[in-house]
């Protein structure tokens, strides 16, 4: 098999790697549970999920073992629904902490395989593997040995998928799992992406999948052979973006980050989809004021504002603005967060995960005034002050204390994503060998 795929490679053509483990929650709390408690039960051999805590809003699955999908176990549902599935499943509490950690040693290995690596998610990212043959041999046996080399030393699965650009290797990473590796050269398309259900193709929706239904349009194949301007007619730009995905077509490059953290961010899952502006609005406003706390807490500002939302069928986009300043206020990093929303979603595809990313760190904050902006020096001093009132207030008598009015009827709820109460207010356990943070060491 291996030769025959590698036989579609041309001399200087770009080889990228998209690596997403498997059911990563539940594999690296696994990991954990294994090596550093002792426990002679494996979560992934039996039917188990990551969920919370059953009584709180946010009681739904995370993540779910092969055994827990056999009775119809869903990611994104509710908790309860789970158990009247599976009486006897077996629940695992999220531990963040553990996440990050075993989330940037993922990405550490990657980098051992080639500089070029652009991380999508705490779980996924794609490796640009161009030119790396007389190091690691064909793209399959360099995949192959990556993927072995992850449950070797970290203790967990991934599957790689394999292409000349980051969309094909992300499609072909989604395939059959896990511990996979897959091609999807442009050649294989045809055979291997077009007879798929137009649903499964990267950015298309619900909503979406609907439109293209009335259009008679089912199959990826046969939505990458309509009509491109039938397309934009019906879908705007949007349908022009789709058609080039259906046909392969992605010119992005890998966009490699530096090794140590150069970003703050946040994403929550949702116990419903979120499927009003206002609604979505109040979910981002909970990710700001976490991720703004800890810049603030480690005297970092930022420029570059990032959305990421995940629909309710698992398809992933993010949309990001620079800001003319630095900065680590809760209030204009919201204001950016919903300005991105707002021209990322298309209002109408239920979302079920959202974060928020600042990126573009400095240790000086700054900002550029003008005549229009509304905002003078003693304005921003005035909201930078409040925010550390805040901040001192939550850290000495707990987050509840005070919050904004439009989270008055749920107060456990205005600060979401990322570490759990418990870890923010410096609750702590060991982490595997595997997973230490080289920082925490020193």
């Amino acid at each position: 098999m291996e030769s025959a795929q590698e036989g579609l490679l041309t001399m200087g053509e770009r080889i990228i790697f998209h690596v997403d483990a498997n059911s990563a929650f539940l594999s690296w709390t696994a990991a954990y549970r294994v090596k550093v408690l002792g426990d002679p039960v494996d979560l992934r051999e039996i039917p188990s999920v990551i969920a919370g805590d059953k009584e709180s809003r946010h009681s739904i699955i995370l993540a779910k073992s092969i055994p827990a999908k056999k009775y119809g176990i869903r990611t994104g549902e509710p908790l309860f629904q789970a158990l009247q599935k599976c009486p006897k499943l077996t629940v695992a509490a999220p531990d963040y902490e553990l996440y990050v950690t075993a989330s940037r040693k993922f990405v550490e290995m990657l980098r051992q395989f080639s500089p070029k690596v652009e991380q999508y998610s705490i779980d996924e990212a794609w490796v640009d593997m161009t030119g790396t043959e007389r190091l690691f041999g064909t793209p399959v046996l360099a995949a192959e040995k990556m993927r072995q080399r992850i449950f070797d030393e970290l203790g967990f699965t991934v599957n790689v998928g394999i292409s000349t650009n980051k969309l094909l290797a992300k499609m072909a990473g989604d395939f059959e799992k896990p511990n996979k590796v897959h091609t999807l050269f442009p050649e294989e398309m045809e055979v291997k992406m077009w007879p798929l259900p137009v649903r499964d193709l990267f950015l298309v929706g619900p909503a979406t999948e609907a439109k293209l239904k009335k259009l008679g349009i089912y199959t990826i194949g046969q939505l990458a052979q309509t009509d491109c301007g039938l397309l934009q007619k019906r879908l705007g730009k949007y349908g022009q973006t789709i058609w080039l995905f259906a046909n392969g077509h992605n010119a992005d490059a890998v966009m490699p980050q530096p090794a140590e953290n150069k970003g703050y961010g946040n994403s929550v899952t949702t116990p419903r989809d979120v499927e009003t502006t206002e609604a979505a609005h109040q979910v981002l406003l909970s990710l700001c004021e976490t991720v703004a706390m800890r810049m603030r807490k480690d005297h970092k500002y930022g420029r570059c504002i990032s959305i990421h939302l995940r629909t309710s069928e698992f398809k992933h986009f993010s949309h990001q603005k620079l800001l003319s300043g630095a900065t680590d206020i809760t209030e204009e990093i919201f204001r950016a967060a919903c300005s991105v929303f707002d021209e990322a979603w298309d209002r109408e595809t239920p979302l079920r995960q959202l974060g928020v990313q600042v990126t573009q760190l400095t240790d000086e904050a700054y900002q550029q005034y003008d005549l229009f902006s509304g905002v003078s020096p003693i304005q921003y001093e005035k909201k930078l002050r409040l925010d550390e009132t805040v901040d001192a207030l939550r850290d000495k008598f707990g987050e509840t204390i005070i919050r904004r009015a439009k989270f008055a009827q749920d107060p456990e709820g205005h600060m979401a994503g990322g570490l759990d109460k418990a870890r923010r207010t410096g609750v702590t356990k060991p982490v595997p060998k595997e997973f230490e943070d080289d920082k925490a060491e020193k």
